[in-house]
């Protein structure tokens, strides 16, 4: 059995994760695990904490799995900033065969600064990130690189070129 595409987008608050992933899902049927949105589902006043991170990422872990192993294509819209959570999810893709398929996104900081005080004041968003400026800054710090291949987007230029080759790769 061959399995789905498993599309891991990795990046800073603010860089345009969710924006890829729905621009993506518009050329590509799959299915987005957010993990700002999961979080807000299974913690009705999340803290961010050590402990609550934890429990999130077992339970995308257990999704993403059930979701390969039904054959769902699935991008994961999360920061995974430091390469030892993502080398969890590279064994979960090698367990279930599945094609891994890593996505950096990224924007100046000045995007970002500007993204992010624009959610701030916006009354009615489709993003969950409660993430700001400060905490950009503070994430900034702990970004490790990733050391498989993957594709690198900066969604302050057109994507539609990025988005054409991901899809290329998916469907490969």
């Amino acid at each position: 059995m061959v399995y789905p595409p498993f599309i891991v987008v990795a990046g800073l608050p603010g860089t345009g994760k969710s924006y890829l992933c729905h621009r993506l899902a518009e050329r590509f049927p799959l299915l987005i695990l957010e993990s700002d949105a999961l979080r807000q589902v299974l913690f009705s006043q999340p803290n961010y904490g050590a402990e609550e991170s934890a429990r999130l990422f077992r339970v995308i872990h257990t999704l993403i799995e059930e979701l390969l192993k039904k054959g769902i294509p699935l991008a994961l819209d999360a920061t995974n900033l430091s390469e030892s959570n993502r080398e969890y999810l590279y064994r979960i893709a090698e367990r279930w065969d599945a094609k891994l398929i890593l996505v950096w996104v990224e924007a100046p900081d000045e995007v970002v600064r500007q993204r992010l005080q624009e959610r701030a004041r916006a009354t009615h968003r489709e993003d969950m990130s409660q993430a700001d400026w400060s905490v950009y800054l503070k994430m900034r710090d702990s970004v490790q690189p990733m050391r498989q291949h993957h594709f690198v987007v900066d969604t302050s230029r057109d994507i539609s070129p990025a988005l054409s080759k991901i899809v290329r790769e998916a469907t490969r």
